[in-house]
């Protein structure tokens, strides 16, 4: 197995980076092969420009960093995508990915109808997207509208042909024990 785990936090005493360093532990423990890209360590831009947007529209990536991501993640059977949730929302550096990465001519194709999209990632096979917040879950459904699920798990991943998307919501992490952290850190290693 090739996983591509795309990670998101600056800085390196999150939970976040606890949940990387679990899925590298798990990785090594089984043998599997773990590509890391690490967002902010690559001082990736996130920013969207208006060279990008033609590209788009032309369907040929004009940012290397993009293109290069993409031929990652065009060799790996499992996508992790792990980011705190800020706002209600992921931060801009993983939206930006998500604009300049998942990008036509690169990842997916349009139908000819031109309302249906077809994945061009045959390899992948599975995408997880594990996040972090302090908002309790049922406020973060009912309150504030579950934008994740909506917009990058509905609205991107599946729209585009991403199979068997699953979501890992770890809520109201600074008010929980260390104990109820470590079975997060154990479950988030067995992705693996």
């Amino acid at each position: 197995m090739n996983t591509l785990v795309v990670y998101c936090h600056p800085y390196e005493g999150s939970f976040c980076h606890a949940i990387l360093e679990n899925l590298e532990d798990g990785a090594k423990e089984t043998g599997k092969k773990l590509d890391v890209i690490d967002l902010y360590k690559d001082n990736f831009n996130p920013v969207m420009s208006g060279k990008d947007l033609l590209g788009f529209v032309k369907h040929q990536a004009q940012d290397q960093q993009a293109i290069d991501y993409a031929d990652r993640l065009k060799k790996a059977d499992h996508l992790i995508l792990v980011f705190p949730i800020w706002w209600e929302l992921m931060p801009a550096m993983m939206k930006g990915f998500i604009d300049k990465v998942i990008f036509p001519g690169q990842t997916f194709e349009y139908t000819k109808s031109g309302l249906g999209m077809v994945s061009s990632l045959p390899n992948l096979k599975k995408t997880t997207v594990i996040t972090t917040m302090n908002t309790p879950k049922p406020m973060y459904k009912f309150v504030y509208g579950n934008a994740i699920k909506k917009s990058l798990i509905k609205g991107t991943l599946k729209k585009s042909g991403f199979k068997n998307v699953k979501w890992l919501s770890f809520n109201m992490v600074k008010m929980k024990s260390d104990e109820k952290r470590q079975k997060w850190l154990a479950t988030a290693k067995k992705i693996i």
